[in-house]
């Protein structure tokens, strides 16, 4: 028997096997090879090489549909050829120090279907001679692609295009991903999930009242701690304002706006309608009753109104009574004309808001944002991605009329982040942030700084020679791990200045000519454990034995090859990527 005897069914399995660039050679072998069912092979292939689909493709319409009405060969091989383009134009960014901000903004052209590229690139093998800086640009890139993504669900809200409050929501993990599980249709799917098992749980709940669903919905969430902080002391922990961190963690992190917000989405997928209610310092869930019917599925009275209940998931499965929510606000002195209003439904944006609003509240409440002692607990998700993303609600979604021209209250903050941690995302602040000072004097300032980091990326970089009487000077190595002698963090050494190299204006708000030793000593570049990057003097680094912190350990072990216990330093090949080190 030879290869052209088999059935087509063994065949078909056979090819699934090959390599797809191989299957077009393969097919012109014989008529019967070319003869098998070729939409259900390319389909495979597009299944099994690519998870993330740019919107546009719809990809999820295109799976439900019959193999033969989709053009599955073509839509691979535009797969293909984008993973391609995406694989050079990362080369490119690593082979020269210049350009890279193009480079990078060819790459988001592609959008989504540039994520399986990157992650591919940034799981790379430590024993890559590029290891460091092929998994740093690619997660820088990617990272670009993420926030793209969140701030495009932003525009649409702020145009009064309707965004789910989830996905609005899951915006905010997008800044924060890496190359983590979360994304909007990963956070999506996981909601799916929960309403699927509570439907398997609960296989009459199609059947209950609105009431006695809305009950069995909050009792499942906190049940499987869903829904809920643990402790009051981790309360304001930067993790619980995170939608997907919330759905993916073993304990409960999620503020009570981010709880009514997975209880309103799984209702939702459980034919419930339930919304968020904007009641001042907690967010409650109205629940509301088909037209015609009560809360408890009775026929209503002609005339009579549709019925609501109100539901505090953060905290139970119980209804709350209207006449207590007034008694609160009266409690307030907020006055009963206004009652009405805070007991009403809350808009997707009014929600982004304030969980813009509470992850600003969390950094400030932990010192992220200050030199000062961040623990394990707090290192993820990291403070300057997190307050990046409250910048861009701000600005996007102010609570002054969107018609007007964008308040610059917060534009300076952008801007000093993006130059300092997010520089590939300069198109995005020429896309979607210079059109919202339209006529305005700080649409001119920002095009000019935005010109001036351009002309600064296309600038080759000068090498700086050191020699060995130079490097005397240096006690500490890249590599060395420490504790701060002032605020206790631990940090690893990534570089180092013989002199303190910052702007005076930084030097003077520093205070750095009162240290000891002033400007004229050792100044260290620093990864710290929660996952800022700092410029320390050598008179604050206390090199005494220290047990690493886990999350420093985890943190580093990205950055560098390995640890080395016995001289107690990260190891790595940095070579030519940091000259000057």
């Amino acid at each position: 028997m030879t290869l052209h005897d088999l059935p087509t069914e063994i065949l078909y399995q056979i090819f699934l096997s090959v390599p797809p660039a191989s299957i077009p050679t393969l097919q012109q072998v014989c008529r019967k090879f070319n003869d098998l069912s070729q939409p259900l092979l390319w389909r495979h292939h597009c299944q099994s090489n690519y998870h993330h689909w740019r919107p546009e493709h719809e990809i999820h319409t295109k799976y439900a549909q019959s193999a033969a009405q989709v053009n599955w060969k073509q839509l691979f091989r535009t797969r293909h050829l984008g993973d391609r383009a995406v694989s050079q134009e990362l080369e490119s960014i690593l082979a020269s120090q210049t350009g890279r901000i193009e480079k990078a903004e060819r790459i988001l052209a592609y959008g989504y279907d540039a994520k399986d590229t990157l992650l591919r690139h940034l799981d790379v093998s430590d024993d890559a001679e590029d290891v460091l800086a092929r998994r740093y640009y690619s997660d820088a890139v990617l990272g670009a692609v993420h926030r793209t993504r969140a701030i495009e669900e932003w525009i649409k809200l702020r145009e009064g295009q309707p965004v789910s409050l989830e996905q609005a929501l899951a915006a905010f993990d997008q800044f924060v991903l890496h190359d983590r599980d979360g994304d909007l249709e990963e956070t999506c799917a996981s909601l799916d999930y929960v309403a699927e098992s509570i439907r398997l749980q609960n296989p009459e709940i199609s059947k209950a009242s609105p009431q006695k669903k809305a009950q069995l919905i909050a009792g499942y969430l906190l049940n499987k701690k869903l829904t809920g902080v643990e402790a009051d002391s981790q309360y304001h922990n930067l993790q619980n304002s995170f939608i997907g961190l919330a759905l993916r963690s073993s304990e409960r992190a999620a503020l009570p706006l981010i709880s009514v917000a997975i209880f309103c989405a799984v209702s939702k997928r459980l034919g419930l309608v339930a919304e968020p209610c904007g009641f001042p310092f907690h967010i409650y869930a109205i629940v509301i009753a088909p037209e015609g019917h009560d809360v408890d599925g009775r026929p209503l009275q002609d005339g009579s109104e549709t019925q609501r209940i109100y539901m505090d998931p953060f905290r139970s499965d119980t209804v709350i009574s209207k006449s207590d929510l007034e008694a609160q606000l009266k409690a307030m002195g907020i006055a009963s004309i206004d009652h009405e209003e805070y007991l009403s439904i809350a808009s997707t944006a009014d929600m982004v808001r304030r969980t813009a609003m509470n992850i600003i509240k969390a950094i400030q409440s932990t010192g992220q944002i200050h030199d000062i002692n961040v623990s394990a607990e707090t290192a993820y998700p990291e403070s300057h991605g997190a307050l990046y993303s409250a910048l861009w609600v701000l600005l996007l979604l102010p609570e002054e009329n969107p018609a007007r021209p964008a308040s610059a209250r917060y534009l300076r903050y952008m801007l000093d982040h993006v130059e300092q941690q997010f520089l590939m995302d300069i198109s995005m602040i020429e896309k979607f942030a210079i059109p919202l000072f339209e006529g305005s004097q700080n649409q001119e300032q920002l095009r000019e700084t935005i010109r001036v980091i351009r002309a600064g990326d296309l600038m080759p970089k000068t090498v700086k020679p050191r020699d060995r009487e130079t490097l005397r000077s240096v006690h500490f190595k890249v590599g060395q791990v420490f504790q701060h002698r002032r605020y206790d963090y631990q940090g690893v050494i990534t570089g180092w200045d013989v002199e303190c190299a910052a702007a005076e204006s930084w030097m003077s708000q520093m205070g750095v000519d009162r240290l000891s030793r002033g400007r004229h000593q050792s100044f260290y570049h620093v990864l710290v454990e929660d996952k800022s990057v700092r410029y320390v003097a050598e008179e604050n680094i206390d090199n005494s034995p220290l047990e690493v912190s886990t999350s420093l350990m985890s943190l580093a072990g990205r950055h560098f090859k390995r640890w080395d216990n016995t001289s107690k330093m990260f190891i790595s090949n940095i070579r030519d990527e940091y000259p000057d080190d």
